[in-house]
């Protein structure tokens, strides 16, 4: 095996992992509530020389987003930890930090899979809707003013990164994750409720286009590796036949 082109491989390899994790960032930095996620990488060793490198995969980044005003009637955005739970149509629960819902004709709230937002259910009379700081809920209709019609309690786990990605910006809980705990929004240390408010991503364009361009030139300069390495065999090659 030639060690130098092996090596110049995987660091391409790697790269190219890389790559595609950032432009996947890129894709959706205009996702209310998107996480970015950052390649992590590993050495390859036979035990005691280093033989390359390997990219083990994703690791989500849950670093806080902006939040900016929006301009739908059941937009709310999480400041702070944890995670709205949805429930899907086949009765399993997914996490969100997409704050974009919409009431449905059942009075469920709902995303824009029709995912429920757990706590909350909007009555057909409902002609105004206002989440409190506290994830409570109140409607005014007709005849009525500030009634209450639910909670939002915002799941939050042990260990957040270690959540599996389900689909659209949604996770589920995973062995490694824990269980969620359901916490009472607006207490010392707990996250808030903005109504009328949606986060953004966490995914910063800019950085993400540095990114881009150092990670091709790594990938350039491990490819230029592999043509030295390659040229090297041939040239030993010449030398071994004449």
């Amino acid at each position: 095996m030639n060690r130098a082109m092996f090596a110049a491989a995987t660091g391409m390899a790697a790269q190219q992992s890389n790559l595609e994790t950032i432009a996947d960032n890129l894709a959706n930095a205009e996702l209310p509530g998107f996480k970015g996620s950052t390649e992590t990488f590993a050495a390859l060793t036979d035990g005691q020389n280093g033989l390359g490198t390997v990219a083990t995969g994703k690791h989500l980044v849950f670093e806080q987003g902006e939040l900016a005003k929006a301009g739908g009637p059941f937009d709310v955005a999480l400041d702070g930890p944890g995670f709205f739970a949805l429930e899907r149509p086949d009765g399993k629960f997914v996490y969100t930090r997409n704050g974009q819902f919409h009431r449905a004709p059942d009075g469920a709230v709902r995303n824009a899979d029709g995912y429920a937002l757990v706590g909350v259910r909007i009555p057909q009379a409902a002609l105004s809707v206002n989440v409190e700081p506290d994830g409570k809920t109140y409607v005014d209709t007709a005849t009525a003013k500030h009634t209450f019609v639910g909670r939002i309690r915002p799941a939050e786990f042990v260990s957040p990164e270690s959540l599996r990605v389900a689909g659209s910006n949604v996770f589920e809980a995973t062995s490694a994750s824990g269980p969620p705990s359901y916490v009472d929004a607006g207490r010392d240390g707990a996250p808030k409720l903005a109504f009328g408010m949606l986060e953004r991503s966490n995914v910063s364009v800019v950085e993400a286009m540095m990114e881009i361009l150092a990670a091709q030139r790594a990938y350039e300069a491990n490819a230029k590796g592999v043509q030295a390495a390659d040229e090297m065999l041939r040239v030993a090659n010449n030398i071994e036949r004449s």
